[in-house]
């Protein structure tokens, strides 16, 4: 199981996501789209980095919205593999 990452460790990494937010343990971000098909054309891009990082976000779409929210469910908290599929999907277009 990942470690949870210390307040300090958390303040650090998310400085450098821009448009993410941390709120009660979960790292968060909401991206909107021109339409529904753009924001389902984007969750399917998500796919290939999450299975390869074995690290899966939660996603809600509502028309034009996805909000994405990481945190690593067994350790009860935000770890490593959170920031770092943060990273990759931040460079998703």
């Amino acid at each position: 199981m990942a470690q949870l990452l210390t307040e300090a460790e958390i303040k650090k990494q998310a400085k450098v996501l821009s448009d993410w937010t941390v709120k009660d343990s979960k790292l968060q971000i909401t991206r909107t789209f021109k339409n529904f098909i753009e924001a389902i054309e984007f969750v399917n891009k998500l796919v290939e980095p999450a299975e390869s990082a074995a690290h899966h976000p939660d996603i809600e779409i509502s028309y034009n919205k996805v909000k994405i929210t990481l945190t690593t469910h067994d350790a009860g908290g935000l770890t490593q593999p959170d920031f770092d599929v943060a990273r990759v999907i931040s460079q998703i277009n």
